[in-house]
């Protein structure tokens, strides 16, 4: 199964951080391959979430739950249905000298027949790349709020 580890330093408080990334509904207004992410379920620090977007110009879509845990800072995810015959990883929040610092790690699998073994580089060099360009779009964000006036 592939594994694929992001992991980018922040510009902002940790707080500020863990907060932006636990609002998942609005990832679409700043990571621009994701078209969507509704909240299906939310109950405590638990959520289901439908999200959609495009991956090389293909349409994705899949369920997903989140366990958010606020003193750790850290969330579970795993996909409950969707284009991924298995999706699940971490998201990890901590302090750092430069403000704060957030590791992703996802295993997936994704089986196509026959093809399938000839696309598993292509697959995971991509799943990579979209785990730095959400953890890039999050920095952007993140960062643009704390130099805000007011």
């Amino acid at each position: 199964m592939p594994h694929v580890e992001a992991a980018a330093t922040v510009n902002a408080p940790l707080d500020v951080l863990y907060a932006l990334a636990k609002d998942v509904e609005r990832f679409s207004e700043f990571m621009p391959d994701l078209d969507s992410v509704r909240v299906l379920e939310r109950d405590g620090n638990r959520t289901v979430t439908e999200w959609a977007g495009r991956a090389q110009g293909r349409r994705i879509r899949w369920i997903e739950e989140d366990v958010w845990d606020d003193d750790a800072h850290v969330c579970t995810f795993r996909q409950r249905e969707g284009d991924f015959d298995r999706y699940e990883g971490t998201w990890r929040f901590e302090t750092h000298a430069d403000g704060s610092r957030t590791v992703l790690v996802v295993d997936f699998d994704l089986n196509v027949p026959l093809i399938g073994a000839l696309l598993s580089n292509l697959v995971s060099m991509l799943m990579r790349k979209n785990c730095e360009n959400m953890l890039s779009a999050l920095r952007g964000r993140a960062e643009s709020l704390v130099k805000r006036p007011g």
